[in-house]
């Protein structure tokens, strides 16, 4: 173990050395969503504070699989690369959840975070295999795989998009459930929970916003954490740095539960 964790002082991490490790104890955690999961905590008028909370500081135990598909450390911001790039990314709930988990927990190991999370996506883009954000959260899985351990959770938050209009509210729990059920066919890993967010907010009417919130809560099969009554941000729609912090707790929390 110390000539595995004598190797994450350096900020990436080569093939060789990772072939030391196959038997160590990793965990993977995927991140998938839109905005709330990439994180936009800090970020005014499309710039980042760059304000890191300790509770989000990088941790040689916290890793992260980049754009490249290549492991190093972990640090805010998690998404930076793997989001939009037209849109900036701020603080989000990985980090705050990866450093909860280590400190509940001192001896769970090695965290590998798989950030997938892409600002605007909507069910619809899920739910199809062949779409961008759903292909690529498959082939970001599979490439942290390859580095050893084991899918531990999947963690998401995303609706938002789809309180815009009654239509994509109407279609939600249908979609969502196919998205369930391909996610965990593709990944063969029945057992990994699904931690979902309970949206805090929406992009249309309020009523939509709390449909979309009740098909979330009724959906079986999956844990939830229900962010509605944390901070907004300015523009009423994202997560402040600190409800961000909050929420990766309460999915720390979560993520403990399940595994009792």
């Amino acid at each position: 173990m110390l000539l595995l964790y004598g190797y994450f002082r350096f900020e990436m991490i080569s093939q060789e050395e990772i072939n030391f490790r196959k038997d160590e104890k990793i965990s993977i955690f995927i991140l998938a969503g839109q905005s709330n999961m990439a994180g936009r905590g800090g970020v005014f008028n499309g710039v980042w504070d760059e304000y890191i909370p300790i509770e989000c500081r990088s941790n040689n135990r916290i890793l992260r699989l980049n754009g490249d598909s290549k492991l190093e450390e972990a640090k805010e911001p998690l998404h930076e690369g793997i989001d939009d790039v037209k849109k900036t990314c701020g603080v989000g709930p990985g980090m705050a959840f990866a450093n909860a988990i280590l400190k509940k927990d001192p001896n769970f190991g090695v965290i590998v975070l798989v950030p997938c999370a892409y600002g605007g996506s909507n069910i619809t883009d899920w739910s199809i295999p062949s779409s961008k954000v759903h292909s690529r959260l498959i082939a970001r899985a599979n490439d942290a795989l390859k580095y050893g351990g084991k899918i531990r959770a999947i963690l998401w938050y995303q609706g938002e998009t789809d309180t815009r209009n009654e239509v994509a509210a109407k279609e939600f729990r249908g979609k969502y459930k196919k998205f369930l059920h391909r996610l965990y066919e593709e990944l063969k890993n029945p057992k990994a929970p699904f931690i979902q967010v309970a949206l805090a907010s929406g992009q249309g009417v309020k009523n939509y916003m709390h449909r979309v919130r009740a098909i979330q809560k009724a959906m079986e099969i999956v844990v939830t954490v229900d962010a509605f009554g944390l901070q907004l941000g300015v523009d009423g729609m994202h997560l402040t740095t600190a409800s961000q912090v909050q929420l990766g707790k309460m999915m720390a929390n979560a993520f403990f539960n399940t595994t009792k």
